[in-house]
Formats: C-alpha cells, sequence, structure tokens
C-alpha cells in the first residue's frame, strides 16, 4: 500500500470524531500537505490542534521513513481540484481549468463549472459557450474567488456606497 494511502487511513481514523474530512493529501518532495475541511468551516486554532494531533501519530506509526515536513491546511477559497469529489463540490462555482500540452486547440478555460458526468467537465464560459472538457486532459484546476474592486484612493464612496 503506498505511503499516502496509509497516511490517509490513519488521519481519517484521528479526524472522524471531529466531523472534519480530509479534502486532499500530496506527498512531494519531502513535503506532505495534508488539506482538511469541514462543513462548518475551520479555523486557525483547529489546524493548529489537528497538525499536533496528526504530527504526533505519524512519530507513533512511523509511516514515512524519511526526513519530511507537515504542513496542514484548510483548501481556502481559491481551492485545488483534483478529485472527481472536488469537482462535485464546485459545480456552479468559477472555475479555472488547465489541459496538458497533448490537447490540441484551446488549452486553458475559465468559467462556471455546471456539470460533472462520466469525465466530462461542462463549463459555462463568458461568452455564453459550454465547453466540454475531458477530466483526463487537465493538468490543474481550481476554484476562483471573485473579490469585490475598492474604490479608488481619494473617490467620494465608501464601501457602504454613502459619500
Amino acid at each position: 500500500m503506498a505511503i499516502v494511502q496509509k497516511v490517509n487511513e490513519m488521519i481519517e481514523a484521528l479526524l472522524l470524531p471531529a466531523d472534519i474530512e480530509i479534502y486532499d493529501i500530496e506527498l512531494n518532495a519531502g513535503i506532505l500537505k495534508v488539506t482538511i475541511n469541514s462543513k462548518l468551516g475551520i479555523n486557525i486554532d483547529e489546524l493548529a490542534d489537528i497538525n499536533r494531533k496528526i504530527s504526533s501519530e505519524l512519530d507513533k506509526q512511523d509511516l514515512i521513513s524519511n526526513k519530511y515536513t507537515l504542513e496542514v491546511s484548510s483548501p481556502g477559497l481559491e481551492r485545488k481540484l483534483r478529485k472527481e469529489d472536488h469537482y462535485l463540490g464546485a459545480i456552479n462555482e468559477r472555475i479555472s481549468v488547465k489541459l496538458g500540452p497533448h490537447v490540441e486547440g484551446e488549452r486553458r478555460y475559465e468559467g462556471t463549472l455546471i456539470k460533472v458526468n462520466e469525465e466530462i467537465l461542462t463549463i459555462l464560459g463568458k461568452n455564453g459557450t459550454h465547453d466540454e472538457i475531458d477530466l483526463s486532459d487537465v493538468t490543474s484546476a481550481k476554484t476562483i474567488f471573485e473579490w469585490e474592486k475598492n474604490p479608488k484612493p481619494g473617490s467620494r464612496k465608501t464601501n457602504s456606497g454613502i459619500t
């Protein structure tokens, strides 16, 4: 069994009582990145507490023989989409998708994810197009958070619209 799978099982058991789920786990170049999520959200104190618990359990079970750095975080506003569940959770959200070099034609898409069906993403583009993308062609994807624009300094409008 792969190290990431063993770590995943260990962390799932730790998080089960806290009603927190694993969003993603990556082990790359000596960095074990654990991304967790909760329907109620996660604050910094909870992240620190979970980091300590995971670190302690990893030390006990000695699942990773090489030197590594543990990072525990929430998915954030602009979260990576790597698994089908991630895409399903992002329906009706704006996303950005990059396709592999083997794909001819357009390789970058941005729009609202409207459907995920049998390995096909359907994105509503800004110009009203419905782009269908094969999930196996995707090299990276993430949600896009749309920030509100602040008024220019010196303008008379405030964030509340009062002048």
